[in-house]
């Protein structure tokens, strides 16, 4: 037999199991998480600018490699995934996101071997992102380049 529900008894139930953000929360948990992430970072590259005399192009390198390398020991031991819960953007918009995004699907479908598992799942978040990224600064070059030729700037 059919049970038919009215509209406002499936309007309540969907109010009741959606649920609720506080925006100035979530705001406020980004804005320190993205910010200590940042921190972290400028704390690295300045160790390896002032205390090993290095470039700032090294420096900045070795702060990124630093930075992926322990986004990925993170999102292996699981703990990234609750920063990134925790902060939102602010965990998911510097390169430790990225890193996190790539780490992730090759952990989850490993099981399924090199190629079948993360070969194929690798870049399922990271992929669409690489892939706009190239073609849009492709585009910016194209514009750039014609622009130049015709003395637009």
């Amino acid at each position: 037999m059919e049970q038919k529900i009215s509209n406002e008894e499936y309007n309540e139930y969907v109010e009741q199991i959606t649920p609720t953000y506080n925006i100035w929360k979530n705001c406020f948990h980004a804005f320190w998480i993205g910010g200590l992430i940042c921190m972290i970072g400028e704390f690295i590259f300045a160790f390896f600018k002032n205390s090993l005399n290095m470039s700032e192009m090294d420096a900045a390198s070795y702060e990124s490699m630093i930075l992926v390398l322990v986004s990925v020991i993170l999102t292996g031991l699981n703990a990234y995934g609750h920063i990134a819960r925790l902060g939102g953007a602010g965990a998911l918009v510097p390169i430790t996101g990225f890193a996190n995004s790539v780490a992730a699907p090759a952990i989850e479908y490993q099981k399924e071997g090199q190629v079948f598992g993360i070969g194929v799942k690798i870049f399922t978040i990271a992929g669409p992102v690489i892939l706009y990224g190239i073609f849009t600064s492709w585009i910016l070059g194209l514009i750039y380049y014609f622009g130049g030729m015709l003395s637009w700037w």
